[in-house]
């Protein structure tokens, strides 16, 4: 046995140590184990391991830096070579487009023509960056502080009603006002819909069925375009238009009723933008089938997420419709907290301030009190459509391309910003009127592209606000085309820093805030000062400036 021979190497002075099974187990324990049984009395050296534990916490946080700096560069090792791939496969592809055997006069003019549609935008199978970010509990957190602060209005609401009437009142009557007349939406929507459907694709198909064999191309392009021009203009452009304002259409229902027009006016370009050079480069090589799309194609287009025409969209195998009930829910949860955030924070406000007298305290005063409200809907409409819509839509429709923004909220320049705040209308904006203003005009005049941009950008925000609120107080159009265009140039892409993120975030709050004030103020004082017979210059002039002195 083991521990005989122990007992007779010790009777002979032996000094080899005993291999005995508890010498093995305590060689094995670790070094830390063993100091803590030969601690005094038997008791656990709770400080040695406390010690211990902040060593290695503090060991931690200095291999953290090095940790982090080798992962990035080994991300952007990743990058680089992703987009030189990219590149190389570009090359190759306008090298497979203009062979060597071509001449230089084919060359000119293959260069002269458009890009093809493969060469515009490219879509891709991801997901939204929030569906992404609310993976992380720390950014789950702040999704629930908002919906604590809803319960928090709800609340205040209830209380403040029970108080002053003695019962709870769950009436929602601004909601039934701003959204009334849904009959007279609906029946427009659908006019719009059926009108877009039949008019631009049946254009399209009749023009390019007859393009090959017709002897006067230029004057058959010119004809079917003026009369796909007089549609985007007299049938959806003049006709909802009438509608809303015929009809006194309250703003909630306006706003359905012109935005889906814009909608449909930017789709329709997309579509005939996107086919027509593929009509021109089939009969240039002379084919003899034409790229006319199917009218499902066009129809799905018309109902995706998107304002860039593809025949085919990267797609997902499956429905989620949890997925889809979820948005639908928090859409609609979005729109009773812009309720409540009314009912709380401005309604209460901007009665009594548009019937005093104008001086600059009063105005200062209520751009500062409206710049809470102003952050928390700029919040909930980025929420609620560029999230919750676009999502649920793209999930019905398995639509794949989930990046209808990007991270906006990390812009440290007004030029990132416009380009992340809302992807869908930029890619429209930027394929088709920058690049077809470079492409007609040329590269030099890249300056005044951009700034032909902002003015449209700002003269179509304006048309919808004007048309919703049934006056023109053009705030957001000298907000676009004044600070807009300065902060664009002065905040640009060579601002890093996170100051300049402060800078961007403080500058997007006071617009906010003015925003809110101003309209707010001209809305109220147009109801304090109607007048009986308004011509249209009283439209255009500001009644909260003149209010006050009749009253």
């Amino acid at each position: 046995m083991a521990g005989e021979d122990c007992v007779r190497k010790r009777q002979s002075g032996s000094t080899t140590t005993c291999k005995t099974p508890e010498n093995e187990e305590m060689q094995r324990r670790p070094e830390t184990e063993r100091s803590l049984q030969n601690s005094s009395n038997g008791r656990v050296d709770v400080d040695h391991v406390i010690t211990r534990k902040m060593q290695l916490i503090a060991e931690a946080e200095q291999l953290k830096p090095a940790f982090m700096k080798e992962v990035d560069s080994h991300f952007t090792e990743f990058v680089n070579s992703l987009v030189a791939k990219s590149a190389l496969l570009d090359s190759s592809s306008s090298a497979s487009l203009f062979p060597a055997s071509c001449s230089e006069k084919e060359l000119h003019k293959a260069k002269t023509l458009r890009a093809p549609p493969e060469h515009g935008k490219i879509f891709t199978a991801r997901r939204s960056l929030l569906d992404e970010l609310f993976e992380v509990s720390h950014i789950r957190t702040i999704y629930h502080m908002f919906i604590a602060l809803l319960i928090v209005f709800i609340l205040s609401t209830l209380l403040v009603d029970f108080i002053d009437e003695g019962r709870l009142v769950l009436g929602f009557d601004l909601l039934v006002f701003v959204f009334g007349k849904f009959p007279v939406v609906f029946c427009t929507w659908l006019c719009m819909f059926c009108a877009t459907v039949i008019v631009p694709y049946n254009l399209f198909v009749w023009w390019a069925q007859g393009y090959y064999s017709s002897s006067h191309r230029v004057i058959r392009s010119l004809f079917y375009g003026m009369l796909f021009t007089l549609f985007q203009t007299a049938g959806l452009g003049f006709g909802p238009t009438y509608i809303a304002v015929s009809y006194a259409l309250p703003p909630a229902s306006r706003f359905i009723v012109i935005l889906e027009q814009v909608r449909l006016v930017m789709k329709a370009h997309s579509f005939i933008r996107e086919n027509v050079p593929r009509v021109l480069a089939s009969v240039k090589d002379k084919s003899s089938t034409v790229p006319i799309p199917r009218i499902s194609q066009y129809l799905y287009f018309l109902f995706a997420p998107t304002l860039i025409y593809r025949d085919n969209y990267p797609r997902n195998p499956m429905i989620r419709w949890g997925y889809v009930a979820t948005k639908f829910a928090q859409v609609l949860g979005s729109l009773f907290y812009a309720y409540y955030i009314f009912v709380r924070l401005c309604i209460p406000q901007f009665p009594n301030s548009s019937q005093e007298t104008f001086n600059l305290r009063g105005l200062v005063l209520c751009i500062f009190n409206s710049i809470l409200p102003g952050v928390l809907i700029l919040f909930l409409v980025f929420f609620a459509f560029l999230h919750c819509w676009l999502n649920a839509f793209a999930e019905m429709l398995r639509f794949a391309d989930r990046m209808f923004y990007k991270d906006w909220w990390n812009s440290t320049s007004y030029a990132n910003y416009y380009r992340t705040w809302n992807v869908v209308v930029h890619d429209w904006l930027y394929y088709y009127a920058y690049r077809d203003f470079l492409w007609f005009f040329g590269k030099k005049f890249k300056a005044a592209a951009m700034l032909s941009v902002f003015t449209v950008s700002a003269a179509v925000h304006e048309y919808v606000l004007s048309i919703c609120f049934g006056y023109c107080y053009p705030v957001l159009f000298c907000l676009f085309t004044c600070f807009g265009i300065v902060f664009n140039f002065i905040l640009n892409d060579r601002r890093k820093g996170p100051i300049w993120n402060v800078i961007m975030w403080t500058s997007l709050f006071l617009g906010q805030g003015v925003i809110i004030c101003l309209y707010s103020q001209e809305w109220y004082a147009r109801q304090y000062c109607p007048m009986e017979n308004p011509t249209f210059l009283d439209y255009l002039k500001p009644r909260s400036w003149s209010c006050h002195m009749k009253m």
